[in-house]
């Protein structure tokens, strides 16, 4: 390959570290065999190379043996064939099952093998830029184009048939498809692309995810930078808030609005189509906006370009814009003959995005980042949470709504709205107030109450609805987002209205409007001015916020919790729901998938992780593999220390008792000066939370503690806006190279942060950067908390007592753990990097606790009962010996 081929059997851009020759190993063993593999490879390792080269070099191999026995099989039909004779009379019954089953075998590989030549073929000729010739049929009408866009994205409009006079005005009422007329509309449309020679079955793929969007760039990065940069198909998946190039739409900046917006438009050119067929007639009111980045055609294309090279987020927004393409569409028709699919980890765990997206997890692999929170992910990924204002916001839409079309609804329709307004105002009635009234004048008396789903649905008095099917039919019917196209209709945006009766809909809806933007402290336009603004984007719909809290609460009973927050007014209190087990929405995604590898710099501790994700959801302990690796650097590159007391002798022990008194800050604060008197470049601190930072910042400064630390170093505080991360991150970066440059009066940075903040994750302080990490107490999580406190219960009655040990409390330790693996895991980033950790409370040291640390850090890590010789060691370290 171009970019080298350096490893015995997995091509690599360089020769791989002995570590990641072993990672490689054990990755494509995991996948041979159907493992679900916890794979740990501390920062700095490659991880993401080793993750890339094993399993795409898996994946290479597997394709040509799949291939290999095909040509096989087909040959051996083939000299079957040519020797079959009458020689004997055979049992015909048995004979002519087994012909057709190897008939129907052979046919299906043909098919298969034709396909497969066909795409390479085809990704061969744009590679070359030749030119492209689309082998499909595809009707010219551009209302068939949008009709499959809209498939693509799961958004199919129902349709009904609507007298002129309803085409006239755009409006689309609910109507509740059967099972058999879905059905029905799927396989017409699929026997449309019968032709399209890219539309075939998944081919196997390996999905990858992980948190952030950054994160993703930079696994693609890496990708590029492989051996096999040049021949994978990649496609690179997003959000519509981070892949849109509609300018009109993304300014809008919320991911709701957006999403909202999107829909409509493709709505808008669906219905403008559909008049044009009509007959012509007057028009009235102005005409409704379209996208002009979602030409079918445009499309295909892009998505040709996108399987050919690859590319990450930034650069198919800028070929996006280059080709006047939408990337959000074009990445997604590009899914099923993709070798790599990259996504966010709500695409892939969540089941409704993940079919929405056109993700097919069946016999694939999916290789999930950074995971050391999917746990924390997955829980709040199918939580929900819904306010008093918005519950009443969405019953007064949605009565309007079946007020103006309740002529035109079917009788099934009318009955499940009815059913849905029952249920809000039963939701409504649990928080003290009621419907029909303004939710911020409705007085409510303050308190929290923790309910089981069962006891919930008693208390709201909707324990006769079946909630499965208003959900089919909140799905089927697309409710919610035609609440968003009512509203945006009747609020006077650039449609004339002719009766009394809309005019007062139009000051209702307005009135409320303007409601919800002063909650949101948003001055409202006047009246005169909305009516002005033609195509002004909706606002999103809280229908939508309905819609999940309500299928939260047809989860198991047992498995989440309903949190009822009751505030001094309606409009502020809120129900939340409270998923208590993780693990019954990841059991789909282990039970489909070949192999699933959750991989990780820092995974421990991971008997939890495998007691409550892996085992819980159906998981033999036999499909389950582990891995874990040191770090490159050499042991006296890393100097780990637990401090159990500080320079005057003071015992550390940052307990919610002790932590406060002016004795613990101000020895905190000598450990502190004492480590910037000997430690070169940046000093980075973090305490277990915001407040105490606050409260010994505070005491610091007022008895000139932070005024000798500034004398030494300059101090820096994690901001309180993410937005001002990067600046903050970048004048601690400039001020250590000054420092380093000059040699003169201060040494370097200090910076403060807290564990679980904006820099606790995520960020890379390497080399002088980060030559010294701090860690004040153990961050524990706030054991008051009802949510904690009931998932603390629910694992106590549901999880085993491994050495007598309580489950709840064993989360509440490794929840601090995992957080202060995160955070010292910031240093250390390389091969040649150097740092030293100190851990200033003595119950670092507990055996339990240390077990706890990644291996690589706890095989190096000193415990020392006092200050001096834990002193003297972290001089005689390298980090102060070289300044750099």
């Amino acid at each position: 390959m171009e970019n080298g081929d350096h490893g015995a059997r997995f091509p690599f851009p360089f020769k791989p570290y002995p570590i990641q020759e072993r990672f490689m190993e054990a990755l494509y063993a995991a996948l041979e065999q159907r493992k679900v593999g916890i794979f740990e490879s501390p920062t700095g390792t490659g991880k993401s190379l080793s993750l890339i080269c094993g399993a795409l070099t898996w994946l290479r191999d597997f394709e040509e043996k799949k291939r290999e026995e095909a040509a096989t099989l087909l040959h051996g039909q083939e000299e079957e064939r040519g020797s079959s004779g009458a020689t004997t009379e055979p049992d015909w019954v048995s004979e002519f099952v087994q012909k057709r089953a190897e008939r129907e075998m052979v046919n299906k590989l043909k098919d298969e093998e034709m396909k497969r030549k066909r795409r390479e073929e085809r990704l061969e000729m744009i590679r070359h830029n030749a030119q492209l010739k689309y082998a499909m049929k595809r009707k010219s009408s551009e209302v068939n184009e949008v009709e499959k866009l809209l498939q693509l994205s799961k958004q199919e409009l129902s349709s009904e048939e609507k007298s002129h006079e309803e085409e006239e005005e755009g409006l689309i009422v609910a109507d509740y498809e059967s099972d058999e007329e879905v059905t029905t509309k799927t396989r017409n449309c699929d026997d449309d692309d019968n032709d399209d020679d890219l539309e075939e079955e998944h081919i196997t793929k390996i999905y990858y995810c992980s948190r952030t969007h950054s994160q993703l760039a930079q696994f693609v990065h890496e990708v590029q930078k492989s051996p096999y940069g040049s021949t994978v198909s990649l496609v690179n998946l997003g959000s519509r808030q981070n892949m849109c190039v509609n300018p009109d739409v993304a300014r809008l900046g919320s991911l709701q609005l957006i999403n909202d917006r999107c829909m409509e438009l493709q709505k808008n050119k669906h219905d403008k189509q559909n008049k044009a067929d009509l007959e012509p007639k007057r028009r009235r009111g102005v005409a409704k906006a379209t996208c002009a980045f979602s030409g079918y055609e445009k499309l295909m294309a892009m998505r040709d370009e996108v399987l050919v090279k690859v590319r990450d987020i930034e650069q198919l927004l800028q070929h996006g814009r280059e080709t006047h393409t939408c990337p959000y569409y074009s990445t997604r028709m590009a899914i099923p003959a993709a070798e790599v699919v990259v996504l966010p980890y709500q695409s892939l765990l969540h089941a409704a995005t993940r079919k929405a997206s056109g993700i097919k997890l069946k016999d694939q692999i999916v290789i999930i980042d950074e995971a050391h929170n999917l746990a924390d992910t997955l829980t709040a990924l199918h939580s929900a949470e819904v306010n008093g204002a918005q519950l009443c916001r969405a019953h007064s839409q949605l009565s309007q709504y079946c007020d103006r079309y309740r002529s035109r609804l079917k009788a099934k329709n009318l009955m499940y709205i009815k059913q849905i307004l029952f249920v809000l105002e039963g939701l409504v009635r649990t928080l003290g107030g009621k419907v029909g009234l303004n939710p911020v004048t409705q007085s409510t008396q303050s308190g929290a109450e923790l309910l089981t789903i069962n006891d919930f649905l008693f208390r709201a008095q909707i324990d006769n609805i079946n909630l499965f099917k208003v959900q089919k039919y909140f799905e089927k019917s697309m409710i919610s987002r035609k609440l968003c196209g009512f509203v945006e209709k009747y609020e006077g945006k650039g449609v004339n209205t002719h009766s009394s009766s809309v005019n007062k809909e139009n000051q209702r809806i307005e009135g409320l409007g303007r409601f919800l933007q002063s909650l949101q402290n948003k001055p409202a336009a006047p009246p005169e001015q909305q009516g002005a603004v033609e195509d002004r984007p909706s606002m999103a719909s809280p229908m939508m916020l309905v819609e999940s809290f309500l299928f939260a609460l047809t989860n198991s009973n047992k498995d989440g919790r309903v949190v009822m927050d009751k505030q001094a007014c309606l409009a502020q209190s809120s129900l939340k729901f409270l998923m208590l087990n993780a693990a019954v929405h990841f059991a789909q995604v282990v039970q489909e998938c070949r192999a699933v590898i959750i991989a990780g710099g820092t995974m421990q501790p991971v008997a939890d992780f495998k007691e409550q994700l892996l085992l819980s959801a159906g998981v033999s302990e036999e499909r389950i593999s582990e891995f874990s690796c040191g770090h490159v650097i050499p042991p006296e590159n890393i100097l780990p220390i637990v401090l159990c007391a500080g320079p005057s002798g003071q015992e550390l022990e940052f307990t919610f008792q002790t932590r406060d008194t002016p004795r613990m800050m101000e020895e905190t604060g000598r450990v502190l000066s004492n480590l910037c008197n000997v430690v070169p470049g940046g000093v980075v601190c973090f305490f277990p939370s915001y407040e105490y930072e606050k409260r010994i910042l505070g005491h610091w400064e007022s008895n000139g503690v932070l005024q000798r630390l500034a004398a030494k170093k300059k101090v820096f505080q994690e901001p309180k806006k993410a937005s001002q991360v990067e600046q903050v991150l970048s004048e601690y970066s400039r001020c250590i190279q000054r420092c380093s440059s000059t040699g003169q009066g201060q040494s370097g940075a200090l910076l403060f942060s807290v564990v679980g903040g904006k820099m606790s994750e995520g960020i890379n302080f390497s080399d002088d950067l980060g030559r010294c990490i701090v860690m004040v107490g153990m961050p524990y999580p706030n054991i008051k908390s009802p949510e904690l406190q009931e998932k603390m219960a629910y694992l106590d009655k549901n999880m085993p007592h491994v050495d007598g040990r309580s489950p709840g409390k064993t989360l509440v330790e490794n929840l601090c753990m995992k957080a202060v693996n995160q955070s010292i895991g910031r240093a250390i980033r390389h091969r040649g990097d150097y740092a030293c950790i100190v851990l200033c409370d003595r119950r670092y040291s507990r055996t339990g606790t240390l077990q706890k640390l990644p291996e690589w850090i706890r095989s190096s890590t000193h415990t020392h009962s006092s200050f001096g010789p834990a002193f003297a060691s972290i001089r005689r370290k390298r980090i102060c010996e070289v300044r750099h």
